[in-house]
């Protein structure tokens, strides 16, 4: 007989759950589209605590792929996961527009990077006010499943 498959899909976490996975966790994977042709990228990313998600795009291949796929994108989506054990696992998927942030939006994206992200130390390697290589993911959706077994 086989296990009820509702129990390897845990269940529906909360907004404050979501909210807590978002601010603990700093990487996860952003996907986007080119042409119907998907690319997912691991980031670290920056969560000002409410509805946006910010991306700094640095060491881009020589082809520009990660900027050209962000300009390109409507839309995109930002998975957040922590796995612990089989029976005990968070994800989240956040989805919404991507666009480029203006110089004058760089304070809450450095705040936001430097509360969360992993590797906030890539901020001082590139001058962002003159040139943002920072992007926003604007939090439309947001759904999350967790598993909290022993």
């Amino acid at each position: 007989m086989s296990p009820d498959a509702s129990v390897l899909q845990g269940h529906m976490m909360p907004e404050s759950e979501i909210d807590q996975l978002l601010t603990e966790r700093g990487i996860g994977v952003l996907s986007m589209a080119n042409g119907g042709v998907p690319y997912g990228i691991p980031l670290s990313f920056g969560y000002d605590g409410e509805d946006r998600l910010y991306f700094l795009l640095v060491g881009h291949s020589e082809t520009g792929r990660k900027v050209r796929y962000a300009e390109e994108a409507d839309e995109a989506s930002f998975l957040v996961f922590d796995v612990e054990s089989d029976s005990r696992w968070r994800s989240a998927i956040v989805r919404g527009p991507l666009s480029r942030i203006t110089p004058s939006a760089w304070d809450a994206a450095r705040e936001s990077m430097a509360d969360n992200a992993y590797r906030p130390d890539l901020l001082t390697d590139v001058d962002v006010r003159s040139d943002p290589r920072v992007w926003v993911l604007e939090a439309e959706q947001r759904s999350g499943r967790a598993m909290e077994g022993t």
